[in-house]
Order: structure tokens, then C-alpha cells, then sequence
């Protein structure tokens, strides 16, 4: 697979809530099967797309992402299963793994 051709995606744009983001937790994920820098907008775009994802900053040179979450709303759970959710198209897997949990 050609990453610069095959794994091309447009970056999601979320204001972010400041008043939110003072009651939000935190948690740093390990992420398997970031190829490029177009897999981690693929992972960081899925992560924005939950409702209770205030904030999600992906890396592809250290494959980690770290999201602020409300944590009233989502849960750990639900944002590793958004980071494999992001694979839906057959040709990119991801998995996430805690890596630290914090905040509130």
C-alpha cells in the first residue's frame, strides 16, 4: 500500500469547549497500525467524531493520541473501540492500548 496515496483523509475541525475541557479526563493511547501521517488523522477523526471527545491530538511518529474526554458521557472503552473503528474501510487496522488515565 502507497500511504501518501492510499490513506489520504481530510482532518476534522471541533471547537473546542474550554468550560468542558476544565471537568474532562484524559487518557493516552498506544496505537498499533499507524502507517503514516494520514492514518493518524483517519484515528484522530474517528475519536472527534464521539460526541464526548473535547479534544483528540494523534502523532504518527510516536503512534499515541492523547483525547480529553467528558467522562460523564464516554467512557475508555468507547474510545478504543472508535480507534479500530477508524479501520472500517478493509485496508487500514488499527488498535489502541492504555497506556495512562487522568483528569478529573
Amino acid at each position: 500500500m502507497n500511504h501518501a496515496t492510499d490513506c489520504h483523509v481530510t482532518p476534522s475541525v471541533k471547537p473546542v469547549d474550554e468550560r468542558a475541557l476544565r471537568n474532562a479526563r484524559s487518557a493516552r493511547l498506544a496505537i498499533d497500525g499507524i502507517g503514516c501521517e494520514h492514518c493518524a488523522v483517519r484515528v484522530q477523526n474517528a475519536l472527534l467524531a464521539l460526541h464526548a471527545v473535547l479534544r483528540a491530538d494523534v502523532d504518527a511518529d510516536s503512534s499515541e493520541a492523547i483525547v480529553a474526554f467528558d467522562p460523564l458521557r464516554t467512557d475508555v472503552p468507547e474510545l478504543l473501540e472508535a480507534v479500530a473503528g477508524a479501520g472500517n474501510d478493509g485496508r487500514h487496522h488499527y488498535r489502541a492500548r492504555v497506556l495512562e488515565v487522568g483528569g478529573a
